[in-house]
C-alpha cells in the first residue's frame, strides 16, 4: 500500500468510530452488526459479548468483512472503507486498543 493511500484511510479511521462488521454464521448465512471501534493504524478493536452470536461466529470461522463510511444523503457521493480481515478474541482488556 502506498503512503498517500495509507494516510488516507488512517485519516477516515480518525474521523470516525462506527462501523459495520459481517461475519459467516454457523448455518451459513451472513450476519451483519454495527458497532463502535478504536484503531492502531490498520488494527482495530470493537467490544462484544462472549455470549453475542457474532463472537459465536468467530469460532469456526475468524473471517469478516467491515465497512466504515460517513452517513451521506447523496448516494453519489459515498466515500468510506471496505476490507476483509481475520478477527482474533482479546480476553484481557489490558491487551486492547481501548482509548
Amino acid at each position: 500500500m502506498d503512503k498517500t493511500l495509507r494516510e488516507k484511510i488512517l485519516d477516515l479511521l480518525e474521523r470516525h468510530r462506527i462501523m459495520t462488521v459481517a461475519t459467516n454464521r454457523p448455518d451459513g448465512w451472513p450476519q451483519a452488526i454495527t458497532g463502535g471501534y478504536v484503531n492502531d493504524g490498520l488494527t482495530f478493536d470493537f467490544l462484544c459479548s462472549p455470549q453475542s452470536q457474532k463472537a459465536k461466529n468467530f469460532v469456526p470461522d475468524s473471517r469478516v468483512s467491515l465497512t466504515i463510511d460517513p452517513d451521506t444523503s447523496d448516494p453519489m457521493a459515498i466515500t468510506g472503507l471496505s476490507m476483509a480481515a481475520e478477527a482474533q478474541t482479546v480476553d484481557d482488556p489490558r491487551k486492547s486498543r481501548r482509548h
